[in-house]
């Protein structure tokens, strides 16, 4: 099947019907950024990074030049002085610069502003930000780790308190706190922040996350009391299943170490430390997993124990302990919140004591429970994604893999003792779920309603940057289910699922890295996870299939098809953010990882890796698709060396890509046929994604694609591997009507077929019955949230002027759809790119951003064009 031809367009092509007003605002620099954060406290960057964008509406705008202004006096740097670093007018387009003047102090807040010159050379000045650095380096800190006890098989969770004195006013106040486990922080009785799972996974023992308040507010003069509740987390993992969570070589009872600093009106400063000083308790949490639940016993609550006037003479002293690393670096990532409050959408009582809760949806996050009942009654909340026909909560698709001890872990399962005083509340504090159902069982009877449970959809609160509408509910309901289980499993590092098993599996995060980017703002969280890749890495370039991990994930499902993270995300993000820092960080460990590759298969072909995972029907050969990401590997790698000026290395990748590509088509490729393998779906679809395809062969390659869905009933037949290219290779190679068939299918194999049972997100298997592989919540086949952007709305990002400096605009109008609007909020502003019918005819309308430019390639036109910044509106006839 080709692609339908198009009907003729108006005469020179296209008619230009409107621009943007002549009267519009002058141009202003606006949403300044520092490493990618707005006003950020704690950075530890000697270099940060600085960003803005610019507010100018009319066509053709840019930038012509800027100056930028740093130091720690906001008033001059309003007034145009930077005491820190004060650029001269650079003749530049850049809107992103890296900081270059005097060496940054610990502990200050530091002010800047950009002036801009615009098109016409007219200049104008941001509104002051500010970033604020922290520690700076391991050896400012001043506390000393502490911890309760060494027992790790103690089950509650400890409490720490120190009260003091602050005999002065004061003028601000800092808390830095860094832990192995998790925590909260209170002071005077009240939770600092509202980040949940605070400090994100990483591997503890080589690398140890702190995180910055401003605690300015809470402080008062006089008495004052620091209170700490510290969780397992990935810590002190006590709950076990067959990753060997509980094996982790850094388990140890949890422990922190915070500074507690304060500048008073008199410019004096007071560092409260962590230490023996402190004194410590059990908490009224008697269990706690990140894994699995929480149990929480109200009767052994100590009321005020976080504040300053509570007598803690029967608390004990803390020990010391020795820091879980020694690299302690600050969390500069968008946090983990309660981002969405889901209240229930129905209650079934099933008899006096037992009650099913629904959401409506299915969420990674937590439930809060209200209730009032008579002390000692014990409360069990079982989250599952599914039910029995029985009307009982169903967890046999998601606890495949975990193997209690004994029966006082259950799975997803909270446990509340209530204490009697009145209504009482529960909430984990260090666990989070994947669920939908809530199946509530007293061990007395009890009356419950549909208010006593809220959810809480939490996830790492990255900002949303991308929309998609159209006319097909179908095809919006599978962009927002995608959207879902992003969310879901997206927590410091992107995971699989929120409930099975909460593991970084690099292949999900290599599939679905264009979706999370075209969607949300997800740079901070990339980096992160690309700096646990560099701690995991092996000296001979091996990295796990899971990152961070214990240490499973070394000898199976590893391998070019799964880890390709380690080159393939640093790319996109250089794409998405014209930010070259991230391929400079990883350069070195994308270099091993293909050495290695090369040292073991030095024929250019590789059968290390998984292959389609959990396909339809029909599996292709792993050596086939991994030498295929293998080469992928090598070919950014290649790339990668021609940007940081390492050009001997440039040379030496890119032969080694020439080879790799050679060796893969001489085995798979029949040129006579133009057909890959036995032909199937993922053989053919998979070397046209990744550029495999000689460009001689790409049209009859893509038809034999083209006869092979076709032959499939217009459905997918293919795995995980096939899913990231199949939409793709078809729209980017004259099918993209087939594309959309096959994308808004309703029937089975398809998105669709999930959406029209009932699904809110995405699964892990196509046959929703199927006896294996059945979480409902997975993002690893969630590519069809990038197509949207790539071929409905036809937004992509120019290799050679990465982070949408040049935007390639080449939207399909396929047939069977009326209407499609994209937008994407890239680094240089809104891209939006939206069609409709009219009459016999496609009414266009395209927005690229100020200081961008986009190269326009209509269907049936014969050349592309290149339209300046601004609006514009075609009729296409």
């Amino acid at each position: 099947m080709t692609q339908r031809p198009f009907l003729r367009i108006l005469p020179l092509l296209l008619v230009l019907l409107r621009s943007l007003p002549i009267f519009a605002a002058p141009c202003t620099p606006v949403g300044l950024q520092c490493e990618h954060l707005v006003n950020p406290l704690g950075i530890d960057a000697p270099a940060p990074r600085l960003m803005w964008r610019l507010d100018d509406t009319r066509k053709g705008a840019k930038q012509t030049a800027h100056q930028i202004y740093v130091g720690t006096d906001s008033m001059a740097v309003s007034q145009g002085k930077g005491s820190s670093w004060q650029t001269a007018k650079l003749q530049s387009d850049s809107q992103l610069i890296a900081y270059e003047g005097k060496a940054l102090q610990p502990f200050t807040k530091y002010y800047w502003k950009v002036e801009v010159w615009d098109k016409d050379g007219k200049p104008s000045a941001s509104s002051v930000a500010s970033f604020e650095t922290g520690l700076m380096h391991s050896k400012n800190w001043q506390g000393a780790w502490i911890s309760d006890i060494s027992d790790v098989d103690l089950k509650p969770a400890p409490y720490f308190r120190k009260a003091f004195d602050a005999k002065k006013k004061i003028k601000s106040a800092r808390a830095y706190i860094a832990a192995g486990g998790l925590y909260e922080l209170y002071l005077n009785g009240q939770k600092i922040g509202n980040h949940r799972l605070d400090p994100m996974y990483t591997r503890f023992d080589r690398r140890t996350l702190y995180v910055t308040y401003d605690v300015t507010n809470q402080l008062q003069s006089g008495k004052n009391a620091i209170g700490i509740l510290l969780g397992n987390g990935w810590y002190n993992h006590q709950s076990t299943a067959v990753w060997f969570f509980d094996k982790a070589p850094w388990r140890a009872r949890p422990t922190f170490c915070l500074d507690l600093r304060v500048t008073y009106e008199d410019g004096s400063v007071e560092t409260i430390t962590s230490g023996k000083d402190w004194k410590t308790a059990l908490s009224p949490i008697i269990f706690n997993s990140i894994y699995t639940a929480e149990h929480y016993d109200a009767r052994l609550e100590q009321p005020g124990w976080n504040t300053a006037n509570f007598d803690d003479s029967k608390w004990k002293e803390p020990i010391m302990r020795a820091a879980p690393s020694t690299n302690i670096v600050t969390q500069a990532v968008h946090p983990i919140r309660n981002v969405e409050t889901i209240p229930t959408k129905s209650i079934t009582k099933l008899n006096d004591t037992t009650f099913v809760y629904d959401l409506g949806r299915n969420i990674s996050g937590v439930s809060q429970f209200r209730v009032k009942g008579s002390a000692g009654t014990i409360l069990r909340l079982k989250h599952a994604e599914r039910l029995h026909k029985d009307g009982h909560v169903d967890q046999s698709n998601i606890d495949a893999h975990y193997r209690p001890v004994g029966t006082s872990d259950p799975f997803q399962t909270d446990i509340f003792i209530l204490s009697g005083k009145g209504e009482e509340t529960f909430i984990p504090h260090f666990n989070y779920k994947g669920f939908q159902y809530v199946e509530v069982t007293s061990n007395t009877p009890i009356n419950l309603v549909k208010e006593n449970l809220t959810g809480y959809f939490m996830h790492s609160d990255v900002p949303v940057v991308g929309q998609v509408k159209s006319a097909n509910p179908t095809l919006d309901k599978i962009w927002w289910a995608t959207n879902n289980s992003y969310l879901s499993n997206l927590f410091g590092y992107p995971t699989d699922c929120p409930q099975r098993e909460k593991n970084g599996w690099t292949g999900d995060g290599q599939i679905a890295i264009e979706t999370g980017l075209y969607n949300f703002d997800g740079i901070t969280i990339y980096e992160k996870w690309l700096a646990d890749h560099r701690d995991e890495q092996q000296p001979n370039g091996v990295l796990p299939a899971i990152i961070p991990t214990g240490g499973w994930g070394y000898e199976w499902a590893n391998g070019p098809d799964w880890t390709s993270t380690i080159a393939i995300i640093p790319w996109n993000i250089y794409l998405f953010y014209g930010d070259k820092k991230i391929l400079a960080d990883n350069y070195d460990n994308i270099k091993r990882y293909v050495d290695h590759i090369n040292e073991q298969s030095p024929s250019g072909l590789t059968s290390w890796g998984l292959g389609d995972w959990v396909p339809v029907k029909s599996k292709s050969p792993v050596e086939f698709t991994s030498s295929i990401y293998y080469f992928t590997d090598a070919s950014i790698l290649a790339k990668t060396a021609k940007l940081l000026g390492k050009q001997s290395d440039a040379d030496l990748y890119s032969a080694l890509a020439t080879k790799i590509k050679k060796a893969v088509n001489s085995k798979y490729l029949n040129k006579e046929t133009g057909s890959y393998g036995t032909g199937l779906q993922t053989e053919l679809s998979v070397p046209l994604q990744w550029g495999i395809v000689p460009d001689e062969l790409k049209a009859k390659v893509a038809a034999n694609l083209a006869k092979r869905v076709e032959a499939d009933n217009s459905h997918i037949d293919v795995g995980l591997l096939g899913t990231k290219a199949i939409l793709n290779a078809l729209s980017e190679n004259g099918h993209a009507d087939l594309a959309y068939k096959v994308a808004s299918q309703e029937t089975f194999p398809s998105w669709g077929w999930w959406i029209a049972n009932g699904a809110t997100t995405l699964y892990e298997n196509w046959p929703i019955d199927a006896k294996s592989d059945i979480s409902m919540n997975h993002i690893m086949f969630g590519e069809i949230g990038a197509w949207y952007y790539k071929a409905l709305g036809g937004i992509k990002p120019d290799p050679a002027h990465p982070g949408f400096k040049n935007v390639l605009l080449e939207p399909h109008f396929v047939a069977g759809l009326d209407h499609f609007e994209a937008t994407h909020n890239s680094p240089f502003g809104t891209i939006r790119s939206s069609w409709k019918r009219v009459g016999q005819g496609v009414s266009y309308s395209v927005t690229v951003p100020p200081n961008s430019t986009a190269t326009l390639k209509l269907p049936g036109a014969s050349a592309a064009q290149q339209l300046q910044a601004g609006t514009y509106q075609f009729e296409v006839k």
